[in-house]
């Protein structure tokens, strides 16, 4: 089988008032005793993080990731290389000016370093911060090789979500438009028929989830991967978790070995290491940046909350961030609707997304929260990878993420390309040392806030009750039974609580501000 084609370089040419009494606030002492003591113990030594565990792929087998040896050496990081326009780097003039009209006047640090090489025919591991342009760095070297040798399913792009897979191949397509670059979005949640259409039409780029891509390679008539030259993994760490391995295994058996590979990810974690050890030839090792980081205009902060007194605290500061866009990351499903709606219910323009709504719905509300129809959105940690949402001022971390390398994902949704950004969690006495491994990790402390109480008492009666509402709109709904159906309508539905709630929660909301 013949060699991928390399791209050949160019010449060189981004609430109603509480009662303060002592009654007031069950529990609150003994939860208010917890804050000293975390306090104290963050000054001690924080104990190491847990090893990752053991690589339980098959994809490590070289015989089975086909190309390359199974006992390569760890790549070097290359300097980025130094570059102020594309064409510097080698970019075609085509690619040039469809980078201008994207509006990119400048390659990302990732892209300078990438480009180059990827040009040269390497294979590439890159590491960067959310938000660095790794898209772009893997999207330029594709079709720039496109164009010396069209072909169908040129290229094999996976992702861990489905969000990150429209985006990208919004990407390419935005790109590729002046030369009729075609692209097929495979993920699931989608018309499948509509699907097969697509392919029908012989793409030059697929990009997809491995689940849904995979169905397509068993069941679609005259779809096949035996002839792609390039091969990209983006968020590379997210695609080597349990749920993504036999379908990315089986993946990988058809895929030439022939070809060019692409690993992204913002961290290098083992699995990633065995698996480029596996899958790429001697590849160049681009990193922008240390191996978990936030970047430098990015503020941190965080509050201690008792636990029965986070939705209090959550408004206290949405009250003072008024007109912002924010994110604020939950733990479950569940928590999205039940947050979203009783935020509504409070008078402020927030919406939810979760695994439980269809694609359609889904997309359909981060369309609402990008056109600034809504200003805050509710979401799991499905929408906080590789999602480039721009105007984000505001992340908050609602529940605090079990896994630390999360919140450097989560965080990464503001600050991006050099903007500045807030990101401020929530932390109660259960999730203590699941902040303190975050600190850990990023090598530092991240300074805590300090509120009067009283100013968060005097929330807690009307919380409440626009809380219980909602909990009475969910059960009416059929709780988890149709908890489907009943995700996808909330959203599509501004005016949940009644007119005369909604009217003295707006009213509530420019009291509490003053």
């Amino acid at each position: 089988m013949a060699a991928a084609p390399t791209p050949r370089p160019c010449a060189p040419s981004s609430v109603s008032r509480h009662t303060t009494s002592s009654h007031r606030a069950p529990r609150l002492a003994d939860q208010t005793h917890a804050a000293a003591a975390f306090a104290h113990a963050r000054t001690e030594d924080s104990p190491p993080l847990l090893p990752s565990p053991p690589v339980a792929m098959a994809v490590v087998d070289k015989a089975v990731a086909g190309g390359g040896e199974a006992q390569q050496p760890e790549p070097q990081p290359e300097p980025a290389a130094e570059a102020s326009t594309f064409a510097e780097l080698g970019v075609c003039r085509e690619l040039v000016e469809a980078c201008d009209a994207m509006g990119w006047k400048q390659p990302t640090k990732i892209q300078a370093g990438a480009i180059p090489h990827a040009l040269q025919g390497r294979d590439v591991i890159g590491l960067g911060q959310t938000g660095s342009g790794k898209t772009g760095a893997f999207a330029l070297p594709i079709i720039q090789a496109l164009l010396e040798h069209r072909q169908p399913f040129f290229a094999c792009i996976m992702s861990p979500t489905r969000e990150l897979a429209i985006q990208i191949a919004e990407q390419f397509e935005a790109l590729g438009s002046a030369i009729g670059l075609v692209c097929s979005v495979l993920v699931g949640g989608v018309d499948r028929m509509q699907q097969v259409l697509s392919i029908a039409k012989r793409p030059h780029i697929v990009v997809g989830t491995p689940g849904r891509l995979l169905d397509h390679l068993k069941d679609t008539k005259g779809f096949s991967l035996t002839k792609v030259k390039y091969l990209v993994l983006d968020e590379a760490d997210k695609l080597l978790n349990l749920e993504f391995k036999e379908s990315l295994d089986d993946i990988l058996k058809v895929i030439p070995k022939e070809r060019r590979t692409y690993l992204f990810s913002a961290t290098m974690t083992k699995k990633v290491s065995k698996l480029q050890r596996a899958c790429l030839r001697n590849p160049v090792k681009v990193e922008v940046s240390s191996k978990y980081s936030t970047v430098d205009t990015l503020k941190q902060e965080w509050y201690f909350v008792p636990a029965d007194y986070k939705d209090c605290y959550l408004v206290h500061v949405l009250n003072e961030l008024p007109g912002s866009m924010i994110m604020i990351f939950v733990r479950t499903c569940e928590s999205t609707r039940l947050l979203a709606l009783t935020l509504r219910n409070l008078g402020f323009k927030a919406l939810s997304i979760s695994g439980q709504m269809s694609q359609d719905k889904r997309l359909g509300a981060l369309n609402k929260f990008k056109a600034k129809d809504f200003n805050i959105l509710i979401c799991t940690d499905v929408a906080s990878r590789g999602l480039d949402i721009q105007g984000v001022d505001v992340v908050m971390n609602y529940d605090i993420p079990m896994n630390s390398k999360d919140y450097v994902h989560r965080v990464g949704r503001t600050a991006r390309a050099g903007q500045s950004g807030y990101a401020v969690s929530f932390v109660n006495q259960y999730e203590a040392e699941w902040f303190k491994l975050i600190e850990q990790l990023l090598g530092r402390e991240i300074p805590d806030r300090k509120v009067d109480m009283d100013e968060i008492l005097i929330l807690r009666e009307h919380i409440s009750d626009s809380k219980r509402i909602a909990l009475t709109k969910l059960r009416e709904d059929g709780g988890h039974k149709k908890r489907r159906k009943a995700a996808e309508d909330d959203d599509d539905e501004e005016e949940e609580a009644p007119r005369g709630h909604r009217q003295k929660s707006r009213s509530f909301k420019k009291s509490s501000r003053r």
